[in-house]
């Protein structure tokens, strides 16, 4: 059988969510079967980029123009343009359609995009139950052809780098992502904490996002770094004391999940797919109170058992988490439809 994926958003030193999850299942896939053969199939725009990337021996390069190649092609990222033998694909979130995420040109793209995906697929991989119910009511995609495999998480090594009264954010700062709230949650924490905003500033609504952060009295303690390497981000989550992750809508939310990997106790929404990945391992908060987000944050912030319980707890909950599994599941749906 000849496996053919997009493998156009797997390129790259830092990736993406939908990055990391392209790179962890097809490499997983060519490791875990090595008598297949797998395409690896990249749009125009980051083809001659794709040769800076080792490839297995088992898989060769394609250029992705036209009708997709191989007898399963699995689209990686919500978009499938045309019929394949066998299509698979993978639905990440749907907010846009659900939310003032995005311009109303882009919703009415990316709208087009999902619902020609949908349509065209034999399958449906869902990052969660939440987006697979969101498949099906917006989409109206039936239930029997959805399967739910959640994204994993790499647990890193033990750090002995001491942590600091340090709250820490990752994610793209946006209006989805609740930053102003969590700004304003933070203004409540003793002086000594820090709050830092990793991920890049140029999100649907960032320029509100950051006047709040302009006029916040706590500036000083405020640090916006832009995107940073996985190296840069690996330090941060090492030295934090809190995690907080307030989004107002997720199709998964992977930063809770490396979090809990890293041994960092988290503060997140009970909104959309947060609490089917937090499970009983987080704080859980409405993303729309800001009271209650500066109430969990004290506590965790002088709380030192609730933090230790919370860390062991979310450890715990990042192992049910593995790309392993995900690729394993992953496989058993390309034999569902071949």
């Amino acid at each position: 059988m000849t496996i053919a994926l997009d493998a156009t958003y797997s390129i790259g030193r830092n990736l993406s969510g939908v990055g990391v999850y392209s790179r962890e299942i097809m490499l997983g896939l060519a490791h875990a079967h090595p008598d297949d053969e797998f395409l690896f199939c990249y749009r125009p725009h980051r083809f001659v980029r794709s040769y800076r990337e080792n490839i297995p021996p088992n898989v060769a390069r394609r250029l992705f123009v036209g009708a997709p190649p191989g007898d399963v092609f699995h689209a990686l990222n919500q978009r499938l343009d045309a019929r394949a033998r066998r299509g698979v694909t993978t639905f990440h979130d749907l907010f846009v359609l659900t939310g003032e995420y995005s311009t109303p040109e882009f919703r009415a793209r990316f709208a087009d995009q999902a619902r020609r995906a949908a349509g065209l697929s034999d399958a449906i991989i869902a990052v969660s139950r939440f987006t697979a119910a969101q498949v099906e009511t917006l989409l109206k995609i039936p239930a029997a052809r959805i399967r739910v495999i959640p994204h994993g998480v790499r647990i890193p090594p033990a750090s002995n780098q001491p942590r600091e009264n340090l709250v820490l954010f990752v994610g793209a700062i946006q209006r989805r992502k609740n930053v102003a709230r969590l700004v304003k949650a933070f203004e409540r924490l003793p002086q000594d904490w820090r709050l830092v905003l990793a991920g890049a500033a140029n999100g649907f609504g960032a320029a509100e996002e950051l006047e709040n952060v302009e006029h916040s009295p706590r500036r000083a303690s405020i640090e916006i770094p832009g995107y940073l390497s996985a190296a840069a981000l690996e330090n941060l989550y090492a030295r934090a004391r809190i995690f907080a992750f307030p989004s107002l809508d997720e199709g998964f939310g992977m930063p809770i999940l490396e979090a809990m990997a890293h041994g960092v106790p988290v503060v997140t929404s009970r909104a959309s797919a947060m609490p089917e990945v937090a499970g009983d391992a987080a704080l859980l908060i409405d993303p729309h109170d800001t009271g209650e987000l500066s109430s969990a944050l004290l506590r965790l912030a002088s709380d030192q058992a609730l933090r230790g319980d919370l860390i062991r707890r979310g450890i715990d909950r990042a192992r049910h988490f593995t790309w392993q599994s995900a690729v394993e599941q992953t496989w058993s749906v390309y034999h569902e439809v071949k």
